[in-house]
């Protein structure tokens, strides 16, 4: 780095920031100028309404801390202040490490429970809930639903967000619209994509992400990395599109993003620049800006040297060993160069003016408070869209119900070739109850197999459902409604397999019972892994919890120790009342053996008759007191009951974030 005298340590002067540009930027920009007339009608799609107050982001003093265990709190952002401005994009730029992502979540009142905010953010001058659809958080990983197109996914998530006053045609252009600003047309009709399918490319899911959460004209746009994973060509274009968007169809949108290391065409994109070091802030302003500064602190960029590349080496101490050298050629370290480039900007008149803008921001009275209701699909539309669109997925998806499909099938025929012809002899006894038990038991225990499929669902739910594109309600309905076509087809067909080639009970009433009773089983253990999923959302240790849980029930469920063998305390009372395997056997075999005689020879060569009911009674200790529907309903009611309970915990989880 070229050095500089002794003498430009020293803090900057009050003329050494603002520079002719900045200040015309700050007069082009403040307030005032929609006083004398200067804001556009902006007319919102598909309304009546002139939309022109733009949101005016400010923040003054914030600080977050993180609880650190026995070690006390940890500091992640200390005293920042600052401001976004309609039409403007501001980049919250830092190494690793720095706070950029925790300034943007407690912009976007995202911030988890563990932490504890101090200062004060406010829009349009006032402490205020953002309603539906005024702003946006594209986060940092694309989650989307890779079976769907870029269209389907698009035109899916308009029918959501977008209101019932809209025909399906005016929703259908405005998603055709968004995709052309963000530059999809070329990918509409490709699939998105995932983990082992081919589909559109990085900086493509990134924008569509984008389109998703802009389709409601969204006037307030937070996005956390835009730019993570893509090269520099496909930044910038991300980039520049949502640049773009600052001032689209007449809306003044203000958008922050944070942003690890962009390139110097993207740099130049940027309106204003927040450099943080360690939750503190080394820099606020005009981005155009930030090389002065630099340079009159001591630290000036090289010639053809990237301006973002230079700032960040010169705040990263996540590498003790670099130094920076500059001052008359002496070496210095990392953290003496942030503290001087702190310091420096805490005596600049730039940290000066600052709060000014947010104090002036904030007294104006010639901003309308912000509309408090804003309207989206019904709750109807909601669970029709979403069923449809959830029925899709399970269609496209391999994995979800058609690998298990196949595998039913072929243990369906193992089970018949084994149990083949089983007869009606006192010894058919055994195979069939040894039958409805493996059935029962572990068919519905594979079920847990669609773990990893649901879990992917509940991450675009978290996501979706955060922005307010829907409600949990309409989500577990829809889950409900889309996967029942394809519960029964995996019940009937390996169902009717292992039924008719064993030679179970004849009777289309017991076939269509002993259908309906595993479809239950099977939708209560999917129902059970929700809950498991909506409380350990990872793959392998969510797996682990459902089949401790299916192993546990499969203990105290009556066959592997008989109901009246259980031990009181714990394992009859209450496991073996709440396991749902007692009511599957119990069901199975009261349709099995309920009304019909098998014959016993004795060894003198005499017949001995026993009735389906002694077997029950005697040897299975089935409770009696109630027919086999009754089991089914217990089965059913279960069902609702698990869907229930998985809505209110995810009802708690939202009570629980700030």
């Amino acid at each position: 780095m070229d050095s500089l005298p002794h003498s430009a340590l020293q803090p900057l002067t009050d003329h050494g920031i603002n520079t002719t540009l900045e200040m015309e930027t700050i007069k082009k920009t403040t307030v005032p100028n929609k006083r004398e007339g200067g804001g556009s009608n902006m007319k919102e799609f598909g309304t009546d309404q002139q939309d022109d107050d733009g949101v005016f982001l400010t923040w003054k003093d914030l600080s977050v801390t993180v609880s650190n265990g026995k070690r006390g709190t940890k500091s992640i952002l200390q005293d920042l202040t600052g401001y976004a401005r309609p039409g403007e994009l501001l980049a919250i730029m830092g190494p690793s490490g720095c706070g950029k992502s925790t300034l943007l979540d407690a912009l976007a009142g995202r911030l988890d429970s563990n932490t504890r905010q101090t200062g004060e953010i406010l829009i349009n001058g006032r402490k205020q809930v953002l309603a539906y659809g005024t702003s946006a958080y594209v986060t940092q990983d694309d989650t989307l639903m890779t079976t769907l197109t870029v269209r389907e996914a698009v035109y899916y998530s308009a029918q959501l967000q977008l209101p019932d006053s809209m025909s399906k045609s005016e929703k259908k252009e405005r998603a055709d619209m968004t995709i052309r600003e963000m530059g999809l047309q070329d990918a509409t009709d490709t699939r998105i994509g995932g983990w082992g399918v081919k589909g559109i490319s990085g900086g493509q899911k990134r924008r569509v992400s984008i389109c998703i959460e802009i389709l409601t004209r969204t006037k307030l746009l937070f996005l956390d990395e835009p730019t993570s994973g893509l090269d520099s060509a496909a930044s910038f274009y991300v980039m520049s599109r949502i640049a773009r968007l600052g001032r689209r169809d007449g809306i003044e949108r203000t958008i922050v993003a944070s942003i690890h290391q962009p390139s110097t065409e993207v740099f130049q994109l940027f309106h204003n620049l927040c450099l943080l070091s360690s939750g503190r802030a080394v820099y606020f302003g005009p981005a155009s800006a930030a090389n002065q500064f630099f340079a009159l602190s001591g630290f000036p960029c090289p010639t053809l040297q990237n301006p973002s590349d230079h700032f960040l080496k010169t705040i990263n101490k996540d590498f003790e060993k670099d130094i920076e050298e500059g001052l008359a050629g002496s070496a210095i370290s990392t953290e003496e160069a942030i503290e001087i480039l702190v310091e420096s900007y805490k005596s600049s008149d730039r940290f000066q003016q600052v709060p000014k803008q947010v104090a002036e921001i904030c007294k104006l009275q010639d901003h309308k408070e912000l509309e408090t209701k804003r309207s989206h699909a019904s709750f109807l539309t909601q669970c029709h869209v979403l069923t449809r669109r959830s029925f899709v997925n399970m269609y496209r998806d391999l994995g979800y119900y058609w690998l298990r499909l196949a595998i039913y099938i072929a243990l369906a025929i193992g089970l018949g070739t084994v149990f083949f012809n089983i007869g009606h002899s006192y010894g058919s006894i055994q195979a069939r109850v040894s039958l409805i038990i493996f059935i029962a038991s572990f068919l519905t225990f594979m079920a847990i197999g669609g773990f990893p499929s649901f879990v992917e669902d509940m991450k675009i739910f978290e996501k979706e459902r955060l922005n307010g594109h829907y409600s949990t309600g309409a989500f577990v309905i829809s889950n409900t409604l889309s996967a029942v076509p394809y519960l029964l087809l995996v019940s009937v067909i390996p169902g009717a397999i292992a039924y008719f080639l064993p030679g179970l009970r004849n009777g289309q009433e017991y076939f269509v019972y002993f259908v309906s009773s595993l479809f239950a089983c099977m939708m209560l253990v999917e129902s059970q892994m929700m809950i498991v999923a909506s409380i350990v959302p990872n793959y392998l240790m969510g797996i682990i919890a459902g089949a401790g849980i299916q192993g546990l029930m499969l203990l105290v469920g009556g066959f592997f120790r008989l109901p009246n063998d259980l031990p009181e305390p714990l394992w009859k009372y209450p496991l073996y009342e709440v396991a749902f395997h007692k009511y599957a056997y119990q069901g199975m075999f009261k349709n099995e053996f309920e009304g019909t005689i098998f014959h016993s020879t004795n060894r003198d060569g005499g017949q001995h008759i026993i009735t389906g009911e002694e077997i029950l009674r005697d040897t299975w200790q089935a409770e009696m007191g109630y027919s086999k529907w009754g089991d089914l309903a217990v089965l059913l009611g279960m069902i609702a009951f698990y869907r229930l309970l998985f809505l209110l915990i995810v009802k708690l989880t939202e009570k629980v974030r700030p």
